[in-house]
């Protein structure tokens, strides 16, 4: 990847039924999947026409009883694994998996920040342009937005900004929630928030778009997911749904409404 340090590039799926999962998303978002060929593990491709936008892990009863559970974890771009990780310790953060590396893509480990959120870091050797975040325009099954819920909202700020290079952009005030901290790496990435009381923990949550709010509502529903919230809209236009996948990881969506784009 040619993309710079601090970008997002990939996401994750980890799920305990691969074939059910690739089922549901596929369906949802247009995915198509293949398998990476990996030694010792399912893990499949998936992409977006012929855009790859991240990987389906398949969970093993073993790494179900070590404590991983159904979730989407994003990938962040680093010149260097190794120091990444030094400097991620020394601001209180942690390191969940050591470095890994995979022949001719790169080398990565999952970690956490000070306030226990996991995300994976990446430092790329494929000199290949991952497009998986839609920073230049919307792109449907591309992921246009990543939030972040927090515990300790100016930690965050404060870890994020220094370990890759992110910038505020402005603020938007969601009253008794608090302020909505707006995320940029040259073009806007996302957001953060003070966690909601009824969220059950801080995470990264990732925003994939679909041509049509309403329709990807009802695909939700009749492949065996739950709509949790909306359709609700927010400033742009643009509606989002938080929702339940069949294998219990929870996931979002955003997209327009048939009728305000036929208006």
């Amino acid at each position: 990847m040619t993309n710079p340090h601090g970008e997002f590039v990939w996401y994750e799926l980890m799920t305990p039924d691969a074939d059910g999962a690739s089922a549901f998303y596929g369906a949802l978002l247009g995915w198509t999947f293949a398998p990476s060929q990996q030694p010792d593990m399912d893990y499949r491709i998936f992409s977006a026409g012929s855009e790859q936008i991240g990987g389906l892990l398949a969970l093993t009863p073993q790494m179900q009883e070590g404590g991983a559970h159904p979730a989407w974890l994003g990938y962040i771009a680093v010149d260097d694994v190794d120091a990444a990780i030094t400097s991620i310790k020394a601001a209180g953060g942690a390191v969940h998996m050591d470095p890994h590396d995979i022949p001719g893509t790169g080398r990565f480990a999952l970690v956490a920040d000070p306030q226990g959120v996991a995300f994976y870091i990446m430092q790329d050797i494929s000199g290949e342009t991952s497009h998986a975040f839609a920073a230049d325009e919307p792109r449907v099954g591309h992921c246009a937005w990543n939030e972040l819920s927090t515990t300790d909202q100016p930690g965050a700020m404060a870890f994020y900004t220094q370990q890759f290079g992110w910038m505020k952009d402005g603020e938007m005030d969601m009253g008794a929630m608090g302020s909505y901290e707006f995320l940029r790496h040259g073009s806007v990435i996302g957001a953060m928030m003070t966690k909601p009381p009824e969220m059950p923990v801080a995470c990264w949550s990732y925003y994939f778009r679909v041509a049509d709010i309403d329709a990807a509502a009802a695909q939700v529903t009749a492949h065996g997911g739950q709509v949790l919230f909306g359709p609700s809209e927010v400033p742009g236009g643009d509606f989002i749904i938080s929702g339940l996948d069949p294998q219990g990881a929870m996931f979002n969506l955003v997209g327009a409404r048939a009728e305000a784009k036929a208006s």
